[in-house]
């Protein structure tokens, strides 16, 4: 037996989730004027951008196992398909670069800001790690185990990585893979990579999924997993820490295993929303973001933070910025919602054209 042929549409729910606290976490950081950063609101705000990040490269990974398994089931050759998935990691890493390189030539940034490390350059080689060992397992139990030990090495080895004194010996841009440098990156593999095996494992279990109760029994069961997860991780931050060096908001496992166990437990919330009466009565703008997430990201950096911009950086308080990031929401939408138009036409003009030569031919 294998999983029902359906879109899982929490699945988009919860990244356009990611998208509004992506966008939040940009609008609020760059329009807001400095001495409103003082505000505790400020804080607070940049807390809930927070969460953008992890939840990304958790959905990138859930990507990964549905994407290898949907290939597996279709070819019949398990190798290929973790092929296929680690290619597209390896895309996304060189879209980073291109990113950047567009960033260099719009915006006028830096030179050194080509070598900057940020959510694409650890989601990249996270995808084509988590993909590799997909593959390189072969069975459902395997692949849970495999994927909850490579979260927890990351997680718990990251305090230990980032206090190596041999570290400061490497290039920044090779550095800020391995640990944030000021001016290079705010992300480094560890422990950012360590969300994506996460999802991996997740990944495996939705795609193994028999039918809709199924589904449903395992939904549930992620929020109970994700509340004791939660529970525990913030129980353990109140502990001594077993480690010379950690600090609880960048590299200590017991925020990791938080934030993981909160996307959990919203990746069951989402399922349930995605069940109410009326789901399929109406719009999504949430859905819409999530269809287009990479899209939204590719062009709302460069709005919020680029020369597109300049007037609005820190021009407003903290008050104006929440609502001047309404606004842009809504354009946001309007822009993903005429470039889903503009694909769905161009999709159709090849079709159109060969019925237009088939009735010229006719006539």
């Amino acid at each position: 037996m294998t999983p029902p042929a359906m879109r899982r549409t929490y699945l988009d729910v919860m990244r356009g989730l990611a998208v509004l606290i992506m966008i939040e976490a940009h609008v609020i950081d760059s329009w807001t004027r400095v001495y409103e950063r003082a505000n505790p609101w400020f804080g607070r705000s940049l807390i809930l951008g927070g969460f953008g990040a992890p939840l990304f490269l958790f959905l990138a990974g859930v990507a990964v196992s549905l994407s290898a398994g949907s290939k597996a089931r279709r070819t019949g050759d398990e190798r290929q398909a973790s092929a296929a998935v680690q290619r597209r990691g390896l895309e996304i890493f060189l879209l980073a670069f291109l990113f950047r390189i567009q960033a260099f030539v719009i915006s006028q940034s830096s030179a050194r800001a080509l070598l900057k490390v940020d959510i694409l350059n650890i989601m990249g080689p996270a995808i084509v790690m988590s993909a590799w060992l997909w593959g390189a397992l072969h069975s459902r139990r395997a692949r849970i185990a495999g994927f909850a030990a490579a979260t927890a090495v990351i997680a718990f080895s990251t305090p230990v990585v980032r206090a190596l004194p041999w570290l400061a010996g490497l290039p920044d841009f090779l550095e800020g893979y391995v640990r944030p440098v000021p001016g290079i990156t705010n992300f480094s593999v560890f422990p950012w990579a360590g969300f994506v095996p996460a999802g991996a494992l997740v990944g495996v279990l939705i795609d193994e999924a028999i039918d809709r109760s199924d589904e449903a029994r395992l939904n549930l069961g992620f929020g109970v997993a994700g509340i004791a997860l939660t529970l525990v991780a913030y129980a353990a931050s109140f502990l001594p820490s077993p480690y010379a060096r950690s600090s609880f908001w960048t590299s200590s496992p017991s925020f990791f295993f938080l934030r993981l166990g909160l996307m959990v437990t919203a990746l069951s919330l989402a399922y349930l929303w995605e069940q109410r009466a009326t789901v399929n009565r109406g719009w999504s703008p949430l859905q819409l973001f999530g269809r287009n997430s990479l899209f939204i990201y590719w062009i709302h950096v460069e709005m919020v933070y680029g020369i597109v911009s300049v007037p609005l950086h820190g021009a407003f308080t903290l008050a104006q910025s929440w609502l001047a990031l309404f606004a842009f929401y809504a354009f946001m939408v309007l822009l993903a919602a005429a470039k889903e138009r503009t694909v769905r036409w161009w999709k159709g003009r090849p079709r159109r054209s060969a019925e237009v030569a088939g009735a010229t031919l006719a006539q």
